[in-house]
């Protein structure tokens, strides 16, 4: 009997390829699906999902591979089956709508829709026999009272339609910052400080990157050690965790207890790139090798495992292989054995390897909670013996895995995903000073621009030669934040240039004139039931707080006053949400602190600008802008009317609000020149 095929088999997603063969006859978002609803007068099932899910695999082998299940979906339904990572916005208002409905979200999410695309009920996983009893009373509630699914239907149409703004009671304006509600921000953050594991006391837990990037700047800009602490004990304790892939590099999404042990396995590029630049900039102040050691091996990973062989990176790795959860990385305690029979008492203790397995159906997860200086005493060892028996262990054991079934592969490109790579290897290139780190983000930059700006638009996803999806403002967030990077990095002003032009698009497409903030989709690209705002900084900052830290940089770069003056608005008006739930705002608290500290402007002009600039790229400091060049240039307004020494040789000049401080020649003098939070 030939395979049934559906209209999936058209798509590029690798998670939509993964349903073509279902018996269900699933379509694609798009006008062709959305015609026939209405022709046909039909309920809508929006299906919405992502390759690395694990609930989603399980739904689909129960029910949707089910011919039984099918016949009952395709005789009442419209089927549509989305791949959330291409299409975040339609995920955000149906989310939303679940959310609304008093009912858990989560994915797969599942909703049902009038033929007008408005939702009146939903849920995510639901088992085989529950999901067809659905099925059927919906059917038969849409036959015999379409009037009443109209009406709450309707009903939750208009609250997806109240402004974000509006429900958070926010409007846009300048406000007073005071110093004080910044370290009350900081401290109420800190009051959820896991002490004994590190990160948020919560379980499951999320590395959470934004929240670490404030802390950290917040604990250097006010010299508070013991805040900085917390930062570098949660650091350790997630590199050291199960968490953290300790053969290969790369971070998991979360562990699902609190000690950072049992991940779910799938590694995705916008954590794996949020990662990078922290554990970077823990380097860079702390100077401990532990958290260069994790830098390196993740862009190791990512070398070898997520280019697509023309400068882009892919953006996930599912957790299962061979249809099992984690498989491709644990290990039985027999299989080492025969392995490493040797070095299995030192590995076993600092892994915490058990005979019958430390996690289920008797495997061991690679679990470090000792210290490897204590360890190298213990089995008589100097600490570079050790260090470099382990590395040959971890090598050895590394090749029998790469012989495993790999787990399977999201080889999609994303722009906003990719972006945050980039930022992630610039800074890793400044703490590390590896150029071949630069010229990956760089080259991936080049990429984006080449394959994925298109007549000016840049585009959320590629594949197989094609770029495809106007872009949301996460894309345009993230991908200017890099580029602006690369401007420091590099000098070449093309990157300022290309941030400018892309920032310039979303205050023309995406700006919301009525409330002074950003719109996630862009609303002249495609009419959807309603345009939501992203306001709450989560796994991925809010694109709003990102681009609002993006305009207060690029005002800064470009001395344009527009742009600093929206940045100020939205922090004028996300200011008392900030004070009130700084752990979900904390990229905002870092626009707060940007704004009251001040940000210092540093211009390098001259002979030596380069070597002069390399010194304060390789010590962190937050709060800081930087642009040089060898020669007089006009390319960058922060760069132009600064002159040399009468000899020629670089001059630094620190400014801030575009008035400059005496210059100076060294960078120590500079540094002095910075302020700190009192």
């Amino acid at each position: 009997m030939p395979k049934h095929t559906n209209k999936l088999s058209e798509s590029q997603s690798p998670y939509l390829l993964q349903h073509a063969h279902n018996p269900v006859d699933w379509m694609p978002w798009g006008a062709e699906a959305l015609e026939k609803a209405k022709s046909e007068n039909k309920p809508i099932l929006v299906s919405i999902g992502y390759s690395a899910c694990h609930w989603c695999h399980v739904m689909e082998r129960e029910s949707f591979e089910d011919e039984a299940t099918a016949e009952v979906m395709n005789a009442h339904f419209v089927c549509i089956k989305i791949d959330r990572e291409e299409r975040p916005d339609i995920d955000n208002i149906y989310m939303d709508a679940v959310q609304a409905m008093g009912l858990q979200g989560g994915w797969p999410l599942n909703v049902f829709l009038m033929p007008n695309q408005k939702p009146f009920y939903g849920g995510t996983y639901f088992p085989n026999q529950q999901w067809k009893g659905l099925l059927s009373n919906i059917a038969k509630a849409f036959e015999k009272n379409e009037d009443q699914l109209a009406e709450s239907a309707e009903g939750f149409g208009t609250s997806l339609n109240r402004k974000e703004t509006e429900k958070y009671g926010i409007s846009a304006g300048n406000q007073e910052l005071d110093p004080d509600e910044l370290a009350e921000i900081a401290t109420k953050i800190i009051a959820q400080f896991d002490s004994e594991w590190g990160g948020m006391n919560r379980v499951p837990k999320f590395p959470m990157p934004a929240i670490w990037h404030f802390i950290l700047d917040y604990a250097v800009l006010s010299k508070n050690d013991q805040m900085l602490e917390k930062v570098f004990f949660t650091l350790k304790k997630i590199g050291m965790g199960g968490i953290y892939d300790q053969l290969r590099g790369g971070f998991a999404r979360y562990s699902v207890d609190g000690e950072w042990f049992a991940p779910h396995f799938e590694k995705m590029l916008y954590d794996n790139g949020q990662l990078l630049e922290l554990y970077a900039k823990a380097y860079q102040v702390s100077k401990d090798n532990f958290f260069k050691e994790k830098v390196t091996e993740t862009i190791q990973w990512l070398d070898a495992e997520m280019l697509n062989g023309e400068g882009g990176f892919h953006a996930a790795q599912d957790a299962d292989s061979e249809g099992v959860e984690g498989k491709f990385y644990v290990w039985t305690y027999e299989e080492l054995k025969k392995l490493i029979p040797e070095e299995l008492p030192w590995f076993s203790k600092l892994y915490n390897l058990k005979p019958g397995g430390n996690w289920e159906e008797g495997v061991n997860i690679l679990f470090q909670t000792e210290d490897e200086a204590t360890l190298a005493e213990e089995f008589g060892m100097s600490l570079s013996e050790f260090k470099s028996n382990l590395k040959k262990v971890k090598a050895q054991l590394l090749e029998v895995r790469n012989k495993r079934i790999y787990p399977g592969k999201d080889d999609k490109i994303l722009s906003g995903w990719n972006g945050l790579m980039s930022a992630g290897l610039i800074q890793s290139y400044y703490a590390t000073g590896e150029k071949s780190m630069l010229e990956l983000a760089i080259g991936n930059l080049e990429f984006l621009q080449e394959k994925l700006l298109i007549d000016g638009v840049l585009h959320r996803a590629y594949k197989n030669g094609n770029a495809y999806t106007p872009g949301f403002l996460e894309d345009y967030a993230a991908v200017i934040r890099a580029s602006m990077m690369a401007f420091e990095a590099t000098g070449d002003a093309r990157w300022l240039d290309f941030a400018r032009s892309l920032t310039d698009f979303c205050i023309a497409q995406f700006y919301d004139e009525s409330d002074g903030f950003f719109f996630f989709n862009n609303p002249k690209a495609e009419k959807l039931i309603a345009n939501k705002k992203e306001l709450f900084d989560n796994v991925i900052p809010a694109s709003n707080s990102v681009m609002a830290r993006n305009l207060h940089r690029l005002s800064l770069f470009t001395y344009e006053e527009k742009y600093s003056e929206i940045a100020s608005k939205m922090l004028g008006g996300m200011k008392e949400l900030i004070q009130k739930e700084p752990s979900f705002l904390c990229n905002w608290a870092n626009l707060f602190l940007e704004k009251l500290v001040p940000t210092a402007e540093i211009a390098i002009v001259g002979s030596g600008a380069l070597d002069k600039a390399k010194e304060f790229q390789q010590s962190y400091s937050p709060n800081m802008i930087l642009a040089y060049s060898e020669s007089l240039t006009e390319n960058a307004a922060i760069l132009s009317d600064k002159t040399p020494d009468p000899q020629g040789n670089a001059l630094i000049y620190v400014c801030f609000d575009h008035a400059c401080r005496k210059p100076v020649g060294t960078y120590d003098e500079a540094i002095s020149q910075l302020p700190y939070l009192a």
